[in-house]
């Protein structure tokens, strides 16, 4: 714990050496509203740029971890939401290996893809017969689409460069810009489907998997944007990871490393006002002592400003700061411990039924979006995959909760249900435009990257785009914000 005396002298130190440097003096305190990946990565890349000297608080309701949340069967624990990390996460990667985490050791499992009456297609145990029943069924739509997300994910590699480099972005249009160009603004406003037909992709392959990936990801169809269906169909090829202990560890170590001060309180409003000439920030807020207050040099919003996902007042702000507009997509999670019935996937005999994952077609008569036969967070090195036959925990998602005649079609039996019911993602069809990321001077917002494309690595590489925008902008470093032409900035500053 710090000292009075190391309070009061190292913020004047930082000031004395800002002044001898030319340098402005770095924020005395930044709010941080919300405690999920994207609260915590940015908490952790503020205190990177800004150093250790600033006060971070975040605020969080609820408990650190946000929607990477896990919930307990037979005394283990078991992911209820964001599961899987593709193995091309690089912030990701870096924070477990600065962590000290480790990757959760890999159960193999096969999946299918369900219509309602029979399985469209089989995942089996041999590569090249799994390869050959592709081609049989959709000629070559599976390398062009291969070769379509190839195209999307190296440009968007792009971003790590420029972030080690110190660029940033003002707008979720500008960082796309920078990417792909103005192709890679327009995949946010036409759909996947669209985007894949015109690359010679099969309206057959589209309904059956694309529409599968889609459901199982983000709960929606094939008229999500081209860039948010390409993220999505990225971590449905190659390999994906997840984190021993569950990925809420991610956010709890972050905010322990950087030693931020967890206020847990909802926040209700911010409001400006000034102080020596320059922006102040009072972040309101309401915890279980009643409503308070407290000012800021800047704060960073990570939770969603939209009417169904907050209750969030702007006071004071000139231009007014209005709602955002759009919907989000509830998404329901049921985490089930009981037998399944293999027989509803046309399997009379459980010993016989092979998958571990089964995703949907969109089938009107369809109630659920996918399910998956799930491992508990922590994996000993003698764990095995529970039989068919045998009482396993499975994972259901669908956009309403499953009555007991639709758990009855599922189940033989089960032990326990456990249901969360959340807005999960934005409700893509509905978005005319991107929501800003500067909503005032030192005024940031970060959770407008998921309707660009929402996935634990987007998040990470917004937290950090907001941070080097944050930095960048507080020293007035404009040769760092939104840059053209970056290639060739980076190739000439190696």
């Amino acid at each position: 714990m710090a000292t009075p005396l190391t309070v009061l002298v190292l913020p004047a130190l930082a000031a004395l050496l800002a002044a001898a440097t030319g340098a402005r003096a770095p924020p005395r305190s930044i709010a941080v509203v919300g405690a999920g990946l994207g609260g915590s990565a940015v908490a952790y890349f503020l205190q990177q740029h800004f150093g250790p000297q600033v006060q971070l608080d975040v605020y969080e309701p609820v408990g650190v971890g946000g929607r990477l949340a896990t919930v307990t069967v037979n005394k283990q624990q078991y992911e209820s939401r964001g599961a899987s990390i593709h193995a091309l996460s690089l912030h990701m990667q870096d924070f477990v290996k600065i962590l000290g985490l480790k990757h959760r050791r890999e159960v193999a499992g096969k999946s299918a893809i369900f219509s309602g009456e029979h399985f469209v297609l089989e995942e089996t145990d041999w590569y090249l017969l799994n390869l050959f029943r592709l081609w049989w069924h959709y000629g070559i739509s599976f390398l062009r689409l291969q070769m379509w997300v190839e195209e999307v994910m190296e440009k968007f590699m792009r971003i790590y460069k420029y972030q080690a480099h110190g660029y940033a972005f003002s707008s979720l249009e500008e960082l796309l810009r920078s990417l792909g160009g103005d192709a890679f603004v327009n995949m946010t406003q036409r759909s996947v489907a669209e985007s894949l037909l015109e690359v010679g992709i099969t309206q057959r392959f589209v309904d059956d998997v694309i529409a599968a990936v889609l459901r199982s990801s983000y709960g929606q169809s094939v008229l999500v944007p081209a860039f948010a269906g390409a993220m999505s169909l990225v971590g449905a090829q190659g390999s994906t990871w997840a984190v021993e202990g569950g990925n809420k560890l991610v956010c709890s170590g972050l905010l322990k490393l950087t030693k931020a001060n967890i206020i847990p309180a909802r926040v209700t409003g911010i409001s400006l006002h000034s102080s020596e000439g320059r922006a102040l920030y009072q972040v309101h807020y309401e915890g279980s002592e009643g409503q308070a207050s407290a000012f800021y040099d800047m704060v960073v919003v990570t939770t969603p400003l939209h009417p169904s996902r907050s209750n969030f007042t702007f006071e004071n702000f000139e231009p007014p700061i209005t709602e955002f507009p759009g919907a989000f997509q509830p998404s329901v999670t049921s985490v089930v411990h009981g037998y399944l019935n293999s027989s509803y996937f046309g399997f009379p005999d459980p010993k016989l039924f092979p998958f571990a994952s089964i995703l949907t077609t969109d089938t009107p008569d369809l109630f659920f979006n996918a399910m998956d036969n799930i491992c508990p967070v922590n994996i000993s090195a003698a764990f095995r995959r529970k039989q068919p036959q045998e009482a396993a925990v499975w994972r259901v998602f669908s956009q309403q909760p499953l009555d007991k005649q639709q758990l009855k079609t599922l189940f033989r039996s089960y032990y326990s249900v456990q249901v969360t019911e959340w807005q999960a993602y934005p409700r893509y069809d509905a978005a005319k435009s991107l929501p800003p990321i500067v909503l005032h001077e030192n005024l940031f917002y970060l959770s407008g990257v998921e309707w660009v494309a929402s996935s634990m690595e987007m998040i990470a590489v917004a937290a950090k785009n907001v941070a080097l925008l944050a930095y960048n902008r507080w020293h007035q470093d404009l040769e760092k914000i939104d840059q053209k032409d970056l290639m060739h900035k980076v190739k000439t500053e190696l």
